[in-house]
């Protein structure tokens, strides 16, 4: 086959969801030819995800129908061919609408296909010399998952230009399982760091089939725990573990903590996110802020007023470096625990006259909002970058809220006695707070998503929770 020097760089979906054809330029002369054969830059341009590989390998196969396949392993690859020419197969082998999906393709120099994770890959020589060659994204391990089918399943009738008994096919090969047998592979999986708090909750019922891990069972600040997994296996990791006790981050013993668990730990996520191209989702605070802004939008320069902000500041810029990340910038957050609301709820019911700050301005934010913006942004595939997220409507004092608590339970919001921040916290030790935490949601907005309004969400919440 005379190989063609007139292609230029396109790529072609498939049949099958990421499965991507590319024509590839090969310009030559009586001398021979030449290709890029992976161009990370012009191939981005192009729509195609970061390969990231971690491996070249060749297959030569000097004799024409030499048959190998059909392998689903848990990782990208990026095939081509160096010399000669295949006819490649290509079968779903993933969990989902799509299992069994088959696609054929005459594979030259001028030629590649990326196939991702849980497609299974296969190929017939079709000249003698062959070269085959492949870019993956993942080593080879005994402890990764991986799928086989049979070339000749007759559900897939893989139309072989050279039969099947008339070629070199390994015994192996052979063996390997009708489509009916196959046990479809798995997507990436989620994990959920901080499953016990506010937030971890909300989140369970938005993902299901997620992975949730306590502070028990994965602890952040111990670099054992992020060492121990295979991150090849996940797509996506949700940071809701944070060290939040404000005023108790002020101190000796709770700076330490803070700062392991709020930038140390975060630092490994980072590490671990990079390295296995993993989206991560992180959890920030109107504490970055030093509250001198009537409203806070997601440009807004850093300037925490305590270590806690300061720590969570930290955290944000090492997450800032993870090409795939949603930073979840929020405030005020009401969930299942122990919250503002709550205390406010049990004050009412015990006839309780409390002081309550009235220079504060913000709004609340349910968890449950956290937990939908959180799926929204990953199903829309929104642009990586930082997001403000509170729940929406009228702004508000912590004093005015607690009213609301009040007259919502059927008690009188004259009993709050609305103070100032510093005649609060008189005598006492307490870490600075900024007094304007109002974010603005436009960003995110923009996405699509919609944000409870939190007097709405604040009856709701105290109606599910009486």
């Amino acid at each position: 086959m005379t190989l063609r020097h007139d292609r230029v760089l396109a790529a072609t979906s498939t049949s099958i969801p990421g499965l991507v054809l590319l024509d590839l330029p090969v310009p030559g002369d009586n001398r021979g030819w030449f290709k890029e054969n992976w161009q990370r830059q012009k191939l981005l341009a192009l729509g195609l995800p970061d390969l990231g590989p971690v491996q070249n390998n060749i297959s030569f196969n000097d004799a024409v129908g030499t048959t190998r396949g059909i392998h689903a392993e848990p990782w990208d690859k990026y095939v081509s061919v160096a010399t000669g020419r295949i006819f490649g197969a290509w079968v779903d082998l993933r969990e989902g609408p799509t299992f069994g999906a088959v696609f054929t393709a005459e594979l030259d120099p001028s030629r590649a296909i990326l196939v991702p994770r849980g497609v299974g890959n296969s190929y017939q020589t079709l000249e003698p010399d062959t070269a085959y060659t492949y870019l993956v994204n993942d080593h080879w391990s005994p402890d990764a998952a991986y799928t086989f089918l049979n070339l000749a399943d007759e559900t897939a009738a893989i139309g072989w230009p050279i039969p099947l008994d008339s070629v070199e096919v390994s015994p192996k090969d052979l063996a390997h399982p009708r489509l009916a047998d196959v046990v479809p592979m798995p997507p990436r999986r989620t994990l959920v760091l901080g499953a016990n708090g506010q937030l971890g909750r909300a989140l369970r019922a938005v993902f299901p089939d997620a992975e949730f891990t306590t502070r028990a069972e994965f602890d952040v600040t111990d670099p054992a725990a992020w060492a121990s997994r295979r991150w090849k296996d996940y797509g996506v990791i949700i940071n809701a573990a944070a060290y939040t006790a404000v005023d108790e981050a002020e101190t000796p013993e709770g700076r330490r903590a803070a700062w392991a668990a709020n930038v140390t730990a975060v630092a490994e996520l980072a590490r671990a996110a990079v390295s296995n191209l993993l989206t991560v989702v992180h959890i920030s605070s109107d504490y970055v802020f030093d509250g001198t802004a009537q409203v806070h939008d997601e440009q807004e320069p850093f300037s925490p007023l305590g270590v806690y902000g300061q720590t969570k500041a930290a955290g944000d810029a090492i997450v800032g470096t993870v090409p795939r990340h949603y930073i979840v910038r929020t405030s005020w957050v009401i969930g299942d625990g122990r919250n503002f609301v709550r205390t406010m709820a049990s004050l009412a019911e015990r006839g309780a006259q409390p002081s309550v700050v009235d220079d504060q301005y913000g709004r609340l934010t349910f968890a449950d909002d956290i937990a939908r913006a959180i799926a929204h942004l990953l199903a829309v595939d929104a642009e990586p970058g930082t997001y403000n997220l509170s729940s929406a409507g009228e702004v508000a004092s912590w004093a005015r809220i607690a009213q609301e608590v009040y007259r919502a339970t059927g008690h009188d919001p004259g009993a709050i006695t609305p103070v100032s921040t510093e005649a609060f916290f008189a005598g006492r030790s307490a870490a600075p707070r900024p007094l304007q935490s109002t974010l603005d949601l436009d960003r995110i907005a923009a996405t699509g998503f919609v944000a409870t309004d939190h007097w709405d969400g604040l009856r709701a919440y105290l109606a599910e929770t009486s």
